[in-house]
């Protein structure tokens, strides 16, 4: 890709025709995004102040337990400096479907479909050059052109941070369910999360809950638990902060194994204690029976 991103345009009308789109109103705009996605029941933001947490790991699998539990389920990568959702879905071979109606989203599974500009770019290494401007675009196509079609669910992966990418979905969509917002427990990590729930609050949009991940490692010989990165920082954090915390991931090398495979943990693994913990975020969702 070229480093100038002056001369770059955001992908143009997938799936539809160049006339139908030509310097369309804004109030049109707005409505067609609004219609694509009206048959979406629920979405839910997954964030984090700090990068390196585990924030797409922690997605990917909130969406795969979701599609387990027969949920209608899409996963929208908006990391556009760094997409893995392709990869850790095993799908980075299965290009979104063009057809005549539009473009639709990749299909993990019956249940689990997304989508990511992993899928459109020619080689893997090619570095996204873009600033603000050409982010907006992209995540306003992604909820205006991609045919996601009636879902329980769409679960949004963002980079870390509070900038242009989830300040964008936020505006484009209004009225998201909430975020979760996700966390590793020592303070380093701690300090820049805060910022993610205090980013929430000025935008009006719900937590929905804190996750501490890599919390723990469970020795498979010896049982012994060693706390890494410490143990119990989401919790309190929460605690003082005065929202819901939902769970605690532990560390698990088959989750690592099955990110860089494509291999779905939460399906595979159901029976361990981080898929249960991953269930246990799932269940504290809007639109989920208690």
């Amino acid at each position: 890709m070229q480093n100038n991103d002056e001369k770059k345009q955001a992908p143009s009308c997938p799936g539809s025709s160049q006339s139908s789109c030509q310097q369309p109103s804004e109030e049109m705009e707005r409505q067609a995004l609004l219609d694509n996605i009206s048959k979406i029941k629920h979405k839910i933001i997954v964030l984090s102040g700090k990068g390196g947490v585990g924030k797409s790991t922690v997605a990917a699998n909130i969406a795969i337990e979701l599609a387990l539990r027969g949920k209608k389920t899409g996963l929208m990568d908006i990391d556009i400096h760094g997409p893995s959702i392709p990869k850790m879905l095993g799908i980075e071979n299965v290009p979104p479907r063009n057809t005549f109606e539009g473009l639709y989203p990749s299909e993990a599974n019956e249940n689990l479909k997304a989508i990511s500009i992993g899928f459109f770019l020619k080689d893997q290494n090619d570095a996204v050059i873009w600033r603000a401007p050409l982010k907006h675009s992209l995540i306003k196509q992604f909820l205006t052109d991609i045919r996601w079609g009636e879902l329980d669910y769409l679960i949004i992966d963002c980079p870390p941070g509070t900038g242009d990418e989830p300040l964008s979905v936020i505006q484009l969509l209004e009225k998201p369910d909430g975020a979760v917002v996700v966390t590793t427990p020592q303070d380093v990590s701690l300090n820049d999360v805060r910022k993610s729930v205090t980013f929430c609050g000025q935008m009006n949009l719900p937590v929905i809950g804190v996750v501490e991940n890599m919390s723990g490692f469970k020795c498979p010989k010896c049982g012994e638990v060693v706390n890494i990165f410490k143990k119990g920082g989401g919790s309190k954090m929460a605690e003082e902060m005065g929202i819901p915390f939902l769970a605690a991931i532990p560390i698990d090398p088959n989750m690592v194994e099955c990110g860089d495979s494509g291999k779905h943990f939460a399906t595979i693994y159901k029976e361990s204690d981080a898929a249960k913990s991953f269930a246990q975020v799932v269940d504290s969702l809007p639109g989920i029976k208690k």
